[in-house]
């Protein structure tokens, strides 16, 4: 496998959900949070999904590969996001 800019890094992204994180506590002001880790996974995931099947040209085995899923785990996701 080739390696890739910022593959392992992702310092941006992390940036990015980081920020996210701190104006959804800010926005809460005060009240305590519930469900926190769900609810960002199910927030990142489709768009993750929709992203990476498009930069697979929507070929499944690719797309699985590169997020390091099995095609079937990656197709029921797809399913459950209703991108399929």
């Amino acid at each position: 496998m080739s390696s890739t800019p910022n593959q392992g890094g992702g310092s941006g992204l992390q940036q990015c959900v980081r920020d996210s994180l701190h104006s959804y506590f800010h926005d809460l002001g005060g009240e305590a949070p519930d469900g926190v880790y769900d609810m960002v996974v199910r927030l990142v995931e489709k768009p993750l999904l929709e992203v990476v099947m498009s930069q697979a040209d929507n070929n499944q085995s690719r797309a699985a590969q590169w997020l390091g899923l099995n095609r079937n785990t990656l197709r029921k996701k797809l399913v459950e996001h209703q991108l399929l």
